[in-house]
């Protein structure tokens, strides 16, 4: 009897936690997932199609974006350790202030010792001359052609 009830206390506070694990591939797919629904709106565009359709297949897009965000935040949720980086130290003389998109850094702000590696956060890929920066609990895209902050995360790390 105390066997059962023990197996049925450890089976209840177990499995909760193992519904909530993501296949290793889920974000990947939701990526892909919205590439094709992003093909499939520029498609209708180029045939024609009604307002009426093309409403649905933004709304499609729109939906895998959802989606998405959705799985990447209960990745982040369950893994809370991957989240919690080495204290921020703001370029000599300088301090931390909320930015924008179009903000321009100076080069320092974007060094080599503040890129965040945008496989390990699940983060989109950067192309280019783009790089994905840790500023303060922020992370920034960053053109690092200009300077110019292209995408803002607010909040990313603990």
């Amino acid at each position: 009897m105390r066997a059962t009830l023990l197996t049925g206390l450890i089976a209840a506070t177990l499995l909760p936690g193992l519904a909530q694990a993501q296949p290793p591939g889920e974000l990947r797919r939701d990526r892909q997932d919205i590439r094709e629904e992003q093909r499939e709106y520029r498609q209708a565009v180029r045939n024609g199609a009604s307002p009426r359709e093309l409403r649905e297949e933004r709304r499609d897009v729109a939906d895998a974006r959802r989606e998405y965000r959705q799985d990447w935040r209960d990745y982040r949720r369950t893994h809370p350790d991957v989240y919690r980086g080495p204290a921020w130290v703001a370029p000599r003389g300088q301090a931390y202030r909320p930015v924008g998109v179009g903000y321009r850094f100076q080069p320092v702000y974007y060094d080599r010792r503040y890129w965040v590696d945008p496989v390990r956060y699940r983060l989109r890929p950067v192309y280019g001359r783009q790089r994905w920066v840790r500023y303060g609990r922020d992370v920034l895209l960053v053109d690092t052609r200009s300077g110019r902050v292209l995408e803002v995360n607010n909040g990313f790390f603990y």
